[in-house]
């Protein structure tokens, strides 16, 4: 009953065509003001507010506070997860291959994701830190530290490859607060082209809101006209954090195993 009240909530807000046009402008250009945003509609402020608060009910859109200016971002992981719901193994690797040809690669500089999910923050902490547990949810790939602020970090495969694995991605934890919050520098490693993009910042931010967490997983610190490779992965991996803890079940992503396995 809670999902297809949430599934509900997601498919009004995306009824309505001026809301389709707000997350189409988040999608081009996130972290927009309510200025910014009315200002391409012609309509009130309040109107305007009034199509920003049902995106937010969804989920859709997720705020974050500047001194006096909110700013708004696109959110596309209850999208995501309608998508792993409808989208059979079969369709995927196509459905994933045309959204990737719409993604607007411009002036991108910071993509904040949102969800909730019944669990502890214990166990959300433990589900994203030991290596074990990650592989779960991350397509093999496992996260290696001493989980120490000022200390180094490596996502390695070890399934679906080659023995002693492929570095995927890496970075220091910059900020370790258990289990709470946790900052870290971010450089992905698994092409030339994506490692040319730089090291840009990951940060997770652990709310227990009643018997669920609201995770909150900002990635910032990117280039304008970043590689959406570096960004676009957060929706499904979320999505199969949250079927992990809640389910104990992991998803299963042909394109990204294929990639995997194409890795060793």
């Amino acid at each position: 009953m809670a999902r297809m009240k949430r599934d509900d909530r997601v498919f009004k807000a995306l009824a309505d065509p001026t809301r389709r046009f707000l997350l189409d402008a988040l999608r081009k250009r996130d972290g927009r003001t309510l200025t910014e945003l009315a200002s391409q509609l012609e309509m009130t402020r309040f109107g305007v507010m009034k199509h920003l608060r049902i995106l937010e009910a969804a989920r859709l859109v997720v705020t974050r506070r500047e001194g006096r200016t909110k700013r708004h971002f696109l959110n596309a992981v209850p999208i995501r997860l309608i998508h792993d719901r409808w989208i059979d193994k079969y369709t995927e690797p196509w459905a994933s291959a045309l959204s990737a040809l719409k993604q607007n690669l411009e002036r991108t500089m910071e993509k904040v994701f949102e969800i909730y999910i019944k669990t502890t923050p214990e166990r959300l902490w433990a589900a994203i830190t030991d290596p074990e547990r990650r592989k779960r949810f991350s397509f093999g790939v496992g996260v290696y530290s001493d989980w120490k602020a000022g200390s180094a970090y490596t996502g390695r495969t070890t399934e679906l490859t080659r023995s002693p694995g492929v570095d995927i991605f890496a970075g220091e934890n910059l900020e370790v607060d258990p289990p709470r919050k946790l900052v870290q520098s971010f450089r992905a490693l698994w092409s030339e082209e994506i490692t040319g993009e730089g090291t840009s910042r990951v940060t997770w931010e652990i709310e227990p809101v009643g018997d669920s967490c609201r995770l909150r997983v900002t990635h910032d610190q990117l280039r304008e006209g970043a590689n959406s490779q570096l960004y676009g992965g957060w929706p499904m991996l979320l999505s199969g954090l949250k079927t992990y803890l809640e389910t104990g079940e992991t998803l299963t992503t042909p394109a990204s195993l294929m990639y995997l396995a194409e890795q060793g």
